[in-house]
């Protein structure tokens, strides 16, 4: 009985933390809410320009109903961004500018929305097909949190591609062919997620993984003669233009960042930097950042090689998150982008050290909101949420420090309990180094 009280205690103590970690994503939602209705814009990390709402929706949807996608406006997304646009808006909306269409497009504006929705029901019925009892608390916090609402204020397409990529990755589809599927879609819409499926190399899930290969390839080809172009070297010729572009976009690059990458070109930027921090301090970041970087890939390519030796010694969303998040720690393609990793850490129990480290700092990252350190410009703008002329901030804040610290922390976590649980796999388990899975059961 004393035991079973004991148990009892070890699983309450988790949940009460997972409960009040929760109600703080709640409690900054709220108070983000109370700043907008004062200030009449959402406060950083969104955006500075507060006429932009629902523009990477609207802009991009522009271009689906109007020629020049790829040579004039030089897209990098591929082709199943503008078929899809091109289902879900109204073409008689798309003759003015994109500002225009997000007025008139109704059915734009519902499909957002409506995604949303839709992310937030998979991802709860997802999370409580693991785990019934921290499915609503971890529910809240990514269907309430930061990067989801991010997404949703921006109008990028992980809306959409987010769903997929719950279905592809999740607990929810059984049929090797439909997780091929949802996973060909992700891929499709942002190519970086071709790094999770790869899990499936690992565990030899050779069928599983040619199948996703083949659809993926498929889909690419069927959007690619619907739209009529976004050829491989058209898509790689507009990337290394946006490198380019990017690379004196710093500040929107820092401003809601997965990887401490974009301060590396801090210096190079023609920003008065210090008037707002130290020589010493820009020094330190130019120092420890690349040692943080090669630290972590270190850590992450010793779990995965672990992972290859008992590849049935960890879950799927397990080696899918070490992999995901080895790629944010080096590289940023958007704060947003954090939801794909949050969802793997919230499909763990919060049983061993590691995934409960990596759970805490999840939950942290949901957090609404930024606390300033100096402020860089204000500028007087319209706000389209709030319909009213206002004058946002922009500075330096405790986030950019944060956030990319929170996702080395996730891959550090994850990795070294990786590797313990492939070490404990050892002791009854011979390493597997041939093509077909033998080992641990996950």
């Amino acid at each position: 009985m004393i035991a079973r009280e004991g148990s009892g205690e070890r699983r309450l103590w988790p949940l009460i933390v997972e409960i009040l970690l929760a109600l703080a994503v709640l409690g900054s939602l709220g108070f983000t809410a109370f700043q907008f209705q004062r200030l009449g814009y959402l406060p950083q990390p969104f955006v500075l320009d507060t006429n932009d709402t629902f523009m990477d929706w609207f802009n991009t949807a522009y271009w689906a109903n109007n020629r020049g996608i790829y040579d004039v406006w030089r897209s990098i997304y591929p082709p199943l961004s503008f078929v899809f646009l091109d289902m879900f808006s109204l073409d008689q909306c798309y003759h003015l500018s994109p500002f225009y269409a997000r007025d008139c497009d109704w059915l734009g504006r519902a499909a957002l929305l409506g995604f949303y929705l839709l992310d937030v029901v998979l991802v709860w019925l997802a999370l409580r097909r693991i785990d019934r009892i921290t499915a609503t608390w971890r529910t809240i916090a990514l269907g309430l949190g930061l990067p989801l609402l991010f997404t949703l204020e921006r109008g990028n397409l992980i809306l959409v591609c987010f769903a997929c990529f719950v279905l592809a990755h999740g607990p929810l589809l059984r049929s090797p062919l439909l997780r091929g599927l949802a996973a060909a879609v992700t891929i499709n819409f942002k190519p970086y997620l071709v790094l999770p499926v790869f899990e499936l190399a690992l565990r030899r899930r050779w069928r599983a993984l040619e199948l996703a290969g083949i659809a993926t390839v498929a889909l690419y080809l069927i959007s690619l003669a619907w739209v009529g172009s976004g050829t491989p070297g058209e898509l790689a010729s507009n990337t290394a233009n946006w490198v380019v572009f990017q690379s004196g976009q710093v500040w929107n690059e820092i401003n809601y960042s997965t990887s401490y990458t974009p301060f590396l070109n801090m210096r190079q930027a023609q920003v008065p930097l210090l008037e707002f921090v130290s020589s010493r301090v820009i020094e330190r970041i130019e120092f420890f950042v690349p040692l943080a970087i090669r630290a972590t890939q270190l850590v992450a390519l010793a779990a995965l090689a672990a992972a290859w030796l008992q590849p049935r010694a960890l879950p799927a969303s397990r080696i899918a998150a070490i992999l995901l998040g080895a790629y944010l720690v080096t590289q940023s393609p958007g704060g947003y982008t954090q939801l794909f990793l949050l969802f793997l850490v919230f499909l763990e129990p919060m049983r061993r050290l590691g995934p409960s480290i990596a759970i805490l700092c999840a939950y942290v990252l949901c957090l609404v909101g930024d606390v300033m350190l100096a402020s860089v410009l204000q500028i007087t703008s319209n706000s389209w949420l709030s319909e009213r002329t206002v004058s946002p901030e922009f500075g330096l804040t405790y986030g950019h420090f944060v956030r990319p610290a929170l996702i080395i922390a996730i891959v550090w976590a994850l990795s070294l309990d990786a590797i313990a649980q492939v070490a404990r796999a050892h002791a009854k388990y011979r390493p597997s180094l041939g093509l077909v899975a033998t080992g641990a059961k996950a």
